[in-house]
């Protein structure tokens, strides 16, 4: 079962992400809102982190962590000029709003490619690596 957190501080989207990752059959190991509250990367194999959180814009540099920690990480954000031509090892960036369908779509895409299955990305999905 792959372990998904899930960097989001609106609550709403974050509650919508974690119903999408259950009905898939995922575990969403955290729910966390900013910088402070991001669990030990150790169980954490997928993370979709939003750029602007309640402690500001420190999602780029949360994902970069992770995404250097060997986690797959997808950015979802109103603002994905913030990240410029992209965030090293991260999957990658799509912007907001979502649909529930695409948000569903997003999260299998980013374990299947977390598993190193053949995975067709979201069209408004834009691919870093």
């Amino acid at each position: 079962m792959t372990n998904v957190l899930i960097v989001e501080d609106e609550p709403i989207l974050a509650m919508l992400a974690e119903d999408a990752v259950i009905e898939l059959g995922f575990n969403v190991v955290g729910i966390e809102a900013s910088r402070d509250e991001v669990p030990p990367f150790g169980r954490i194999e997928v993370a979709f982190v939003d750029c602007n959180l309640l402690d500001g814009p420190t999602g780029p540099d949360i994902g970069r962590e992770l995404a250097t920690a060997g986690v797959t990480v997808v950015f979802m954000t109103a603002n994905p000029e913030i990240l410029g031509d992209g965030v090293p090892k991260a999957l990658g960036v799509i912007s907001k709003p979502l649909l529930p369908l695409e948000l569903t779509t997003v999260i299998q895409f980013a374990v299947d490619s977390r598993n190193g299955m053949k995975a067709v990305a979201p069209s408004r999905f834009r691919t870093f690596v």
